[in-house]
């Protein structure tokens, strides 16, 4: 088993809520390089030959498993991009928690691109979990990168649940996902930004199959300077079901454009758009300081509950 150290500890707390351990299938990256990993009897972790990255195979006997692949970058002035690859097998039932932290105690900017493919078989769940996090008390900026790529065959089930709340100065989302025959997709994005940050998130759903469906939550909430874009896109070529919808609170002098779009291109495709940008509701912050909260108390309590 690896030694971790205090910094690394403490960034994995953040990005790992059910709590990193160094057993069952798992792969800790650690400034650019795989620091631990293991095989579960169902779960067999490689490393590629070719570029960084990892390829996860998973088989279709996985029920209940999970994968742990949590990335920690604490070096300044590091660029880490990794390509990793995910072969769920058909009927196969698992849940991959992911995440980055960003611990930057420099003046040089640290970044970390993760590139990751999820091929999955027919009838197979998956539940991908993923947080994002920065923190250090440097003045280099802490840059995340993400694109993932979903192929879901006939009646898989992926579920993306992503997170990010805290310490990450810029961030370019790019999701990209082709849906099957009766596959279903559900994704809940929740996102926070603060001071002078940037935040943009670009996302294709591509429902080819008949019978297929796609949920899109997303809910944000823009502080300071801080800038957000949201620019999700479904498209039906077949008879589905589709709906996306985003949600934004904007405070203090922040900007939240919202660009939502939908593409029906058969006559049986039913797609709804929704999106809504507001402030805090006066009257709730008020009703919440006649329970003795001060108004920065209130407002807290406000957006814990919008993005939960």
């Amino acid at each position: 088993m690896a030694e971790l150290d205090q910094v690394t500890k403490q960034v994995l707390e953040q990005i790992d809520g059910s709590g990193f351990q160094q057993k069952g299938a798992f792969n800790l990256r650690y400034n650019g390089i795989a620091l631990c990993h293991g095989d579960s009897e169902h779960v067999k972790i490689r490393k590629k030959e070719d570029k960084n990255g990892i390829d996860v195979y998973i088989d279709g006997t996985t029920k209940g498993e999970q994968v742990h692949i949590p990335v920690v970058v604490n070096a300044s002035g590091m660029t880490d991009i990794v390509y990793n690859d995910f072969y769920i097998a058909e009927g196969a039932d698992v849940t991959i928690v992911a995440g980055c932290g960003i611990h930057n105690s420099g003046c040089n900017e640290s970044r970390h691109d993760g590139i990751h493919s999820f091929h999955v078989g027919k009838g197979a769940n998956v539940r991908y979990e993923e947080k994002h996090y920065g923190e250090g008390e440097g003045t280099g900026a802490r840059v995340l990168n993400p694109v993932t790529r979903i192929f879901l065959e006939d009646d898989a089930v992926f579920t993306l649940d992503t997170v990010q709340i805290k310490g990450v100065d810029s961030t370019r989302r790019e999701t990209e996902v082709s849906l099957g025959a009766g596959a279903k997709l559900y994704v809940l994005e929740k996102l926070m930004t603060h001071d002078a940050q940037t935040a943009e998130s670009n996302m294709e759903v591509v429902l080819n199959g008949e019978g297929s469906s796609a949920q899109i939550i997303s809910r944000s909430v823009a502080k300071g300077t801080s800038r957000q874009v949201f620019h999700p896109n479904a498209v039906g070529n077949a008879r589905c079901h589709a709906h996306i919808q985003c949600d934004s609170i904007i405070m203090d002098h922040a900007e939240v454009c919202s660009i939502p779009a939908i593409d029906a291109k058969h006559v049986d495709a039913g797609i709804i758009h929704e999106a809504a940008i507001g402030r805090i509701n006066d009257e709730q912050v008020t009703k919440l300081r006649t329970l003795g909260m001060t108004a920065e108390e209130a407002e807290g309590v406000i957006i814990e509950n919008f993005l939960n």
